[in-house]
């Protein structure tokens, strides 16, 4: 055995690891915290319901189709050309 009186080591806060292991989750709880309160503070609005639909032409009834039948109409003319 050693004759050198032991010296304590110093307490946790004074290691800089521990503040980076600390940090990283802070930070993730921090970013999680602002995201929530962004997305109660300013909410999207809801979009209105289409209205007039008919007055816009054939153009609306085939944006209006399901995917399977209406995903070519971007490709094909409008009635009348």
């Amino acid at each position: 055995m050693s004759d050198a009186p032991e010296v304590p080591g110093a307490p946790w806060w004074r290691h800089g690891l521990v503040w980076m292991v600390i940090a990283g989750p802070a930070s993730v709880a921090l970013a999680g915290a602002v995201t929530v309160w962004l997305a109660v503070s300013f909410p999207d609005p809801v979009l209105p319901q289409r209205v007039g639909t008919q007055s816009m032409g054939a153009q609306a009834d085939k944006s209006l189709l399901p995917a399977l039948q209406g995903r070519n109409h971007a490709a094909t003319p409008p009635a009348g050309r």
